[in-house]
Formats: C-alpha cells, sequence, structure tokens
C-alpha cells in the first residue's frame, strides 16, 4: 500500500500517463484475465420530497412541493417487472430524506418486492439509513437489521460526497456527517452486508479533503473487509445552487487522474468503477486503462444526476463495444460483483 503523502504527490504529478500506468498494474493484479464487469439494472427514486436541501442536488423538492411525489408500490414493482424483462438482476432504490416515511414502510415495500420478484435490493443511501432510524425512534444497528430482515441486500455508497465535514458543511449542511456515514457501513458490514464506497469530486474541495475521503475508507475496508468497489464521480453543476459557487467542472484529466490514484491507493478494494454517467462513452473507456475494471451499469432508468446536468445514455451494445475496443473482455455481472455465472 503506498502511503497518504506518496497518493498526494501523485495528484500534484504532471505524469498523467506514469499514472495510469501504475493504476492499470494494479487491476491487473485484482484482473489478471483481463474481464470487465457490467450491470443491468435500474435507479428507482421512491420520492424526491426531502428535508436537507443540498447544493448540489437539482432533484430535491421541499415538502408539500406540487412537483414532489412518493411513488405507489404498485408502480415500483410495474418498473422492477421491466427491469427483469429486460435482462435485469438488481435495482438501486434512493429517494430523498422524507420525515413522515418511518420504517414499515421500508419493510412493507422490501418484503413486497421480495415476494413477488427474484431481484437484489441495492437499496438506501446512509443518509436515508440515518433518517430512518431517527424518524422511527430506533438504533441504527436496529435499523438495518430489519431492514435486512425485509429483503434489503445491500447498502450503496451514495451520500458520500466528500467525507469531510469542513465540505460537507458547505455543500450539505444539513445531511448526515462524515462518522454518521462511516457508521452506517461499518454496522452493516459487521451484520454481514455488503455496500459500495462512492465519491463525488470536483465540488471545490482541496486536494487533501480528497485525501481524508480516500483514507476513511481504505481504513474502515482494512477494518472490514465489506466494501465490493469504489465508484468516484465528477460533481455536475448544470442546474444546482453550487454552480454559483463552482465554475467549472472537473476536467476529463482530473478525472483520469483521480480514478487512477483512488486505484492505486485503494489496493484493498477489489474492484473500482470507471463512470460514463458524468464523462461520458470515451472518458469512461479510457479509465479502464487508469485502474477501472468495471462500467456500472446501463441505467435502465436515472433522475438525480441526470437532473443535474448529465446526459450521456448507454445500450448494453455500447457498453460491451467500449469495453471490446479497449482491449478488454466484456462480462455481465451482478450487485455483488459475481461475474462467473452470466455471460
Amino acid at each position: 500500500m503506498i502511503s497518504r503523502t506518496e497518493a498526494l504527490d501523485l495528484f500534484r504529478s504532471d505524469d498523467l500517463i506514469g499514472i495510469g500506468m501504475e493504476a492499470d498494474a494494479v487491476r491487473r493484479k485484482w484482473h489478471p484475465e483481463g474481464i470487465v464487469s457490467y450491470i443491468i439494472d435500474r435507479n428507482i427514486n421512491y420520492t424526491n420530497f426531502c428535508t436537507e436541501y443540498c447544493t448540489f442536488c437539482a432533484f430535491y423538492r421541499p415538502m408539500g412541493h406540487a412537483e414532489g411525489y412518493v411513488l405507489p408500490f404498485e408502480t415500483i414493482y410495474q418498473k422492477i417487472q421491466e427491469t427483469l424483462d429486460l435482462g435485469g438482476t438488481g435495482v438501486l432504490m434512493q429517494g430523498g430524506l422524507h420525515p413522515d416515511l418511518k420504517i414499515e414502510w421500508y419493510e412493507d415495500l422490501f418484503r413486497g418486492i421480495k415476494q413477488r420478484f427474484p431481484i437484489h435490493l441495492h437499496c438506501l443511501s446512509a443518509p436515508e439509513v440515518t433518517n430512518i432510524a431517527e424518524v422511527s425512534g430506533l438504533s441504527l444497528r436496529d435499523t438495518i437489521r430489519r431492514l435486512m430482515d425485509s429483503g434489503l441486500d445491500s447498502i450503496p455508497g451514495g451520500g458520500a460526497e466528500i467525507l469531510d465535514d469542513d465540505v460537507r458543511k458547505r455543500i450539505s449542511r444539513l445531511k448526515c456527517g462524515t462518522d454518521e456515514w462511516m457508521d452506517v457501513h461499518r454496522t452493516a458490514h459487521q451484520l454481514g452486508m455488503r455496500t459500495t464506497a462512492t465519491m463525488m469530486f470536483g465540488c471545490g474541495e482541496t486536494i487533501e479533503q480528497r485525501m481524508n475521503h480516500l483514507e476513511l475508507i481504505r481504513n474502515l475496508q482494512e477494518e472490514t473487509g465489506g466494501f465490493t468497489a469504489f465508484i468516484p464521480w465528477t460533481f455536475q453543476r448544470e442546474n444546482t445552487s453550487l454552480a454559483k459557487f463552482v465554475k467549472e467542472e472537473a476536467t476529463a484529466v482530473e478525472y483520469l487522474k483521480t480514478l487512477a490514484v483512488s486505484r492505486i491507493y485503494l489496493s484493498n478494494f477489489e474492484n473500482v468503477q470507471a463512470s460514463w454517467v458524468t464523462q461520458g462513452l470515451k472518458t469512461c473507456q479510457l479509465g479502464l486503462r487508469f485502474g477501472g475494471n468495471d462500467v456500472g451499469s446501463i441505467m435502465i432508468e436515472e433522475n438525480v444526476v441526470s437532473a443535474a446536468g448529465a446526459h450521456h445514455h448507454a445500450s448494453e451494445e455500447e457498453l460491451r463495444r467500449i469495453i471490446r475496443d479497449a482491449g478488454f473482455v466484456p462480462k455481465q455481472r451482478d450487485t455483488l460483483y459475481r461475474t462467473y455465472f452470466l455471460n
């Protein structure tokens, strides 16, 4: 493992190709067979009502807003059936922090889904989990255990943004703090549940603050081994109030360098994802030579990042093509990164 100081030196280096080659070597140690994976799943945003008012978000609506919604269970069931019909294996379900949806609502939803469909439920970011615990008057451990018992299979890394409280006070003042995000994932891992780690960068943070984030998740992975993957992406400024303070989005070069340094520093993570949603297919393809071994989902449906100005789309065949053209073997995976039983 390289040290924090060595990682900072890489961030400050101009040798982009050298950093990329080093990251590629780490990828090859984990994935010598040359496979790059992808998943067919769907993002279902069950509500856009939210009390947190994060400045980087263009998706949420305040309570009582005419454009706010909570999806009926039947609508969610229809979306899951469509996902299965398209060859999907999971759903990523997240929403705003709703003050009136207690744990029973989620338990009923997850049980209803599991009774009807053979699908993996990768749901509820750490802020949502802490909100459910708070409005339900439960401990974090009891909340996660009850959600698991009702059908929750894994927790996505959403809500992390940058795990540095100075950054969080600036961009998401009301959302859960760094320690709370870490507690959700640590507790889930202790209960035997896998989760993912994410990072939204390019929102005005310093390199040192970015490193604070990477150091925290590397240490937690060393402690629990519960993360399946790390997924970095760039802040999308269009339509957000944070755009007034962040004048330019991260460039493709900055994205590739951050992806590569993350792959090198997080050497205890098996999987690192290259993102096409915020960067487009060409940069994502380059990312496969900068440490990425996965390209994520075809995203049958996605509302949050697109609301903030991301307009890229991809079909399964397009993802398979960019993987092949980069010199890799495309393989469909499931949410837990298992590819051995799929095409």
